[in-house]
């Protein structure tokens, strides 16, 4: 999977699974553009990068805005030249609450992060993958979205959205060389999913060990995904062994969804 010679963006690429996708597209060769919210965070994942021997650059994206998409890229563009593959990874999980009780704020900033955030920065990228005749974009979707996750509407019409994107744009954008696919992560071990698993249990009226021991139980492998598992599935696919793989939504989840 040599992915030398290669530049990739990656948003949210500051800390849990976005810094492990920066870290082993890097291991593979890539240098990486580190786009983020949080200047600190994006340091770190900058500075793990360089010591795997890439190079890697910071650059400050908001996704909510479109005007600060367009104005990210091209700061990247100016700091790197071209960029062959897109990874987009960021995103936030959105209120944890009954339907009837979330709010028209926070269903549209779920969409504007997850799902638009994903549209705007393809289409800044999309024309010169097209013209130059390569391009890898790897969406971060979820199995939810496939599956039920109680009083997570907005979060799962988001993730399942960006399964919907991706298989249209791959069927626009095959005939260039641009490949597109979408990796849907299961809990992935870290601060994120202790924070999804706390406000289920509220939610529920459950012990927080109840929530987490069920999503290890679903799984046939009884674990957690670890982010380094989402890292290296987004570098197969960005590598030329994925070089007939498109429009398709891989999952990986130690096999709690297997469709």
């Amino acid at each position: 999977m040599d992915l030398d010679g290669r530049t990739a963006l990656v948003s949210g690429g500051g800390r849990g699974i976005g810094r492990a996708i920066c870290e082993t597209l890097a291991g593979y060769g890539a240098d990486v553009v580190v786009a983020d919210l949080d200047d600190e965070e994006m340091a770190g994942t900058v500075e793990r990068v360089e010591a795997a021997g890439r190079r890697a650059e910071p650059v400050f994206l908001d996704l909510r805005d479109p005007e600060r998409v367009e104005a990210a890229v091209a700061e990247a563009r100016e700091a790197v030249g071209s960029i062959e593959i897109l990874v987009n990874n960021a995103g936030i999980a959105g209120p944890t609450a009954h339907c009837e009780d979330v709010t028209v704020e926070e269903w549209d900033e779920t969409m504007a992060v997850n799902l638009r955030g994903a549209f705007l920065l393809t289409r800044e990228l999309l024309p010169a993958m097209k013209e130059a005749g390569y391009g890898r974009i790897v969406n971060i979707a979820s199995i939810t979205g496939k599956r039920p996750l109680y009083d997570r509407t907005p979060y799962a019409a988001s993730k399942l959205g960006l399964v919907g994107f991706t298989r249209t744009l791959a069927a626009e954008v095959g005939e260039h060389d641009v490949n597109v696919n979408a990796v849907c992560p299961g809990s992935v071990e870290g601060p994120r999913i202790e924070d999804v698993f706390e406000k289920q249990a509220e939610a529920r009226g459950v012990p927080y060990e109840q929530v987490r021991e069920e999503a290890r139980a679903e799984a046939p492998r009884k674990e957690l995904v670890q982010a380094e598992d989402v890292g290296e599935v987004v570098a197969f696919l960005c590598s030329d062994a994925a070089e007939r793989m498109t429009g398709q939504d891989l999952n990986v989840t130690g096999g709690r969804v297997m469709y």
